[in-house]
């Protein structure tokens, strides 16, 4: 029996929810699974991602694969991180030091790609604002124009 780590879809229309389940590759994907093993929430601001450490790593140590998009989200929580480390037999404090650095450099992302986003809508603005100047000038000098070549 092959066995996969996805995303089972609960909640309601237009407002979906997500279970992180272990399931037989062979099963729906709403239908029958072995364990749910987390929770994720993409309609919060940032999204929501709720997972069982523990239950994930076994899941993973006997052989479970996981979908592209709970594999993203595994990295997001750092659990591929921890589960390389473990593998390569680092003691624990060596592993709790490696995951803190990992999460400084993830926070340090996170802030400069707000900084880089805050930084493109500032720029669409203003190019958006002066685009609008430059339009009502040419439709202001396109009508000038109009009116004085009706004199003539």
């Amino acid at each position: 029996m092959a066995v996969k780590l996805r995303l089972r879809r609960m909640g309601k229309k237009k407002q979906p929810i997500y279970k992180v389940v272990a399931a037989d590759s062979r099963s729906p994907r709403d239908g029958k699974f072995l364990e749910a093993i987390g929770l994720y929430n993409p309609l919060t601001n940032p999204h929501t991602v709720e997972i069982k450490e523990d239950r994930a790593m076994y899941w993973l140590n006997v052989g479970a694969q996981p979908t592209f998009t709970v594999k993203s989200l595994l990295q997001q929580k750092g659990l591929l991180l921890k589960r390389e480390l473990l593998r390569k037999g680092l003691p624990e404090e060596k592993i709790a030091v490696e995951l803190e650095n990992w999460g400084k450099l993830r926070e340090a992302k996170v802030k400069s790609r707000a900084l880089k986003k805050e930084s493109v809508k500032k720029q669409s603005q203003e190019t958006g604002k002066e685009e609008i100047e430059k339009s009502t000038t040419e439709v202001k000098g396109a009508a000038s124009e109009d009116t004085s070549s009706g004199e003539k």
